[in-house]
């Protein structure tokens, strides 16, 4: 046990070394434009398919399963403010971040991992290139980039499969389904909810670049990488969710 307990220490001192690596390694000369909108190509575009598919479920089903409480209660009327303000405050961003921690996270891993087996990663820096620059720096700065839009574009499906189920249902309108939910929805629901979602993004590129970079030599190091790069960044995520949560309630107070 104690044993395990030194492990996490040690795993959270190398991970805070390998941002802070990060951070004096993204300010400085050459930039890798080129490599940088390729990775934001390869995570964010790629990525739109599975994300759509998730967040127009999800809004299927959060409006199916609280629709017969709030008819129960007269309230059905609530039911756009509710399910607005529950995906963009909230189950957008969670899910979104969630889906792309099981593909780019373990992605990166993945692909970073095979890199260090291959000694691909010691060539570049025998080569004289900056292996750290062009592969960690990149695919975080894109990860950070990306997953504030497909936020954005997961929880406009998602609200769009929630006036779909109104719309056949309720015989409500999408446009005053939307008005509802745009009325509903204020600057202080928005604002949180994007600010974590960079961090969500920084968090997944983190992880999934500090597993990828240090694997294990073999092919059973690159899956070790790339199932704990999910689990990790996955737990990570509800931490740093817990902490915008409770700054944001702070902030509110004040």
């Amino acid at each position: 046990m104690a044993d395990r307990i030194k492990q996490f220490f040690v795993q959270i001192g190398d991970l805070s070394y390998f941002a802070a690596h990060f951070f004096r390694e993204a300010f400085k000369r050459p930039f890798e434009f080129k490599e940088l909108l390729r990775q934001c190509y390869q995570m964010g575009n790629r990525s739109l398919v599975l994300v759509g598919v998730t967040g127009f479920i999800i809004g299927l089903v959060l409006t199916l399963q609280s629709r017969p409480t709030l008819i129960q209660f007269g309230a059905v009327s609530w039911m756009p403010n509710m399910v607005g303000i529950s995906i963009v405050r909230e189950i957008g961003p969670v899910i979104t971040a969630l889906i792309c921690a099981g593909r780019i996270a373990s992605g990166i891993g993945a692909e970073l991992g095979s890199m260090r087996v291959t000694e691909q990663i010691d060539a570049m820096e025998v080569s004289g290139t900056n292996p750290f620059k062009y592969l960690v720096v990149t695919r975080m700065l894109a990860t950070t980039l990306m997953l504030p839009l497909l936020v954005v574009f997961g929880d406009l499906v998602a609200l769009y499969g929630s006036a779909l189920v109104e719309n056949l249902k309720g015989d409500v309108s999408f446009q005053l389904y939307f008005n509802t939910v745009f009325d509903a929805l204020e600057f202080g629901d928005l604002v949180p909810a994007t600010i974590k979602s960079f961090f969500f993004g920084f968090t997944i590129g983190l992880v999934g670049c500090f597993k990828g970079y240090y694997s294990d030599k073999g092919t059973a190091g690159v899956g070790y990488a790339a199932n704990t790069a999910v689990v990790v960044s996955s737990l990570l995520l509800f931490v740093v969710d817990f902490i915008a949560v409770f700054v944001s309630d702070i902030f509110y107070e004040l």
